[in-house]
């Protein structure tokens, strides 16, 4: 009961920053209906969830104020027109382009978002540790929230939010972005164990070090 309580509330923030835009923890409070000092707490929350931003804001003499907002992913978590319209798109796509184009397609706009951080993801002399640090960042840019760990011999990368939620529900090659963009900063190969589409908590891939590089193509698409 407590737990379903707790998520009510915080469901109820999402949908109060979805219709304001942007919010102080006061108006938060007087929205939802509860005190500052439990707004707070579920703004971090959704914060360390990566559904939700903050940023200082002027607002005349004085120190500036604190107002939050939805980040792409907490966006995603309400399917809207736009989703639907993106889903209708590339279901059209499917039903009228042969399979292999289809894949072509999420090759090439996986590549051309691992060009578009080219020249961030400076990549040359960085350990695999540093490297998964610069995916991390290049991916939350996309709205992604990853955390990565060591365990043993491998590297886990965790998607605890993943803005192509919604949309990989119906066409799963969406997948293919994000995979590439981590093999290619890690220069490594990576395996994907466990996925939200398949009822998994979050995504996880597993990466190797030392291991010989795979080549990607259009073929390997999921």
């Amino acid at each position: 009961m407590i737990d379903s309580t707790i998520k009510s509330t915080r469901e109820r923030v999402l949908q109060t920053l979805l219709k304001n835009h942007r919010c102080t923890i006061i108006d938060l409070a007087a929205t939802v209906d509860i005190n500052p000092i439990s707004v707070r707490h579920h703004i971090s929350k959704l914060q360390a969830e990566g559904l939700v931003v903050s940023e200082e804001e002027r607002h005349g003499v004085g120190r500036p104020r604190q107002v939050y907002s939805l980040t792409e992913a907490g966006l995603e978590h309400f399917p809207t027109r736009y989703m639907r319209l993106t889903i209708r798109l590339l279901g059209q796509l499917k039903e009228h382009v042969p399979p292999e184009m289809v894949n072509q397609l999420f090759s090439k706009m996986a590549a051309d978002l691992v060009h578009e951080y080219a020249s961030t993801a400076r990549t040359q002399g960085l350990s695999t540790e540093q490297r998964l640090e610069m995916v991390k960042y290049l991916l939350k840019e996309e709205g992604f929230n990853i955390e990565w760990e060591k365990i043993g011999d491998q590297f886990h990368i965790h998607e605890v939010s993943c803005p192509y939620f919604h949309v990989g529900q119906n066409h799963p090659e969406v997948c293919w972005i994000d995979q590439t963009l981590i093999s290619t900063v890690l220069d490594l190969p990576t395996e994907k164990i466990k996925c939200v589409l398949d009822g998994d908590n979050y995504c996880t891939y597993v990466v190797v070090p030392n291991t010989v590089p795979a080549l990607i193509t259009s073929e390997e698409i999921p």
